[in-house]
């Protein structure tokens, strides 16, 4: 082999090796909402204020860290966004996560930070060019629905304002969703959700999941972008720890498998 010719394949080499390593060091940007979802409370200890509820830092039931330690496992960075997301902030997300939009009597100093018309249009763009987003109500009287509506309605999906799959004390086959065979994003598996919202959905969206006979998850294709959408924050640690859940319940596994599906979507 020439001089030349050498020195040709190891820059081509030397190349490859290094994009391959950049590529390969890259994580996924998991970006959760901590402005429509606001709630806080005092910490007993050091009596600050701290947010709280379906937080990557809340360690207690509705905490979700144990949903956090997953994205990580699985190459992911996770961090939380304390404004309405401008164009700049999107830019540094490949997953955003919205999840039990406040009503009043739940947000900070009694007031809720509703979704406006500036974050349905950057939140719309960026989907549009890739972006993936998760859309997790909760049932009536605990979320906010319209203004969460105006945002998922722009990708076909329609939050009921109701509650099905109703629990009554420790009955938790009240609470269950069996997922069947060739389910997208889940194996086929039995699923805890408690107190969902039904969904109604249209173009470009589909159904993904249902309980009760009625729809409650739902995806949808846009532009390069995927929406997921379910009518409960379900993968929190109450239901992913096994400690509550009787073991035929697969929540833990559930969400694993979901945090990958993400992840998938957002390559």
């Amino acid at each position: 082999m020439s001089k030349h010719k050498i020195v040709k394949s190891l820059a081509v080499g030397t190349f490859m090796l290094t994009f391959g390593f950049s590529y390969s060091q890259k994580k996924p940007k998991v970006v959760l909402d901590n402005f429509f979802n606001n709630e806080k409370k005092e910490n007993k200890e050091t009596k600050e204020i701290e947010s709280w509820h379906y937080t990557w830092n809340d360690k207690t039931n509705g905490g979700f860290s144990l949903l956090g330690e997953i994205f990580i496992k699985q190459g992911a960075s996770i961090s939380s966004l304390k404004n309405a997301p401008t164009q700049a902030d999107l830019k540094n997300a490949d997953i955003y996560i919205i999840v039990d939009a406040d009503i009043d009597k739940e947000a900070f100093e009694g007031k809720a930070n509703l979704i406006d018309p500036t974050t349905i249009k950057n939140v719309v763009k960026w989907v549009k060019a890739g972006g993936v987003l998760v859309l997790l109500s909760n049932d009536h009287g605990n979320s906010e629905f319209e203004h969460f509506n105006q945002l998922a309605g722009e990708f076909g999906i329609h939050f009921n304002d109701d509650s099905y799959n109703r629990v009554q004390g420790k009955e938790f086959e009240q609470g269950v969703v069996h997922v069947r065979e060739g389910n997208e994003v889940f194996s086929a598996q039995k699923l805890y959700m408690k107190e969902v919202s039904s969904i109604t959905v249209k173009e470009p969206a589909k159904t993904l999941l249902s309980a009760e006979g009625k729809n409650i998850a739902a995806i949808a294709k846009f532009g390069k972008g995927t929406v997921f959408a379910l009518g409960d924050p379900w993968c929190y640690n109450e239901y992913t720890d096994g400690k509550k859940l009787p073991a035929d319940f697969t929540n833990f596994q559930g969400a694993e498998e979901f945090v990958k599906w993400l992840i998938k979507q957002s390559k």
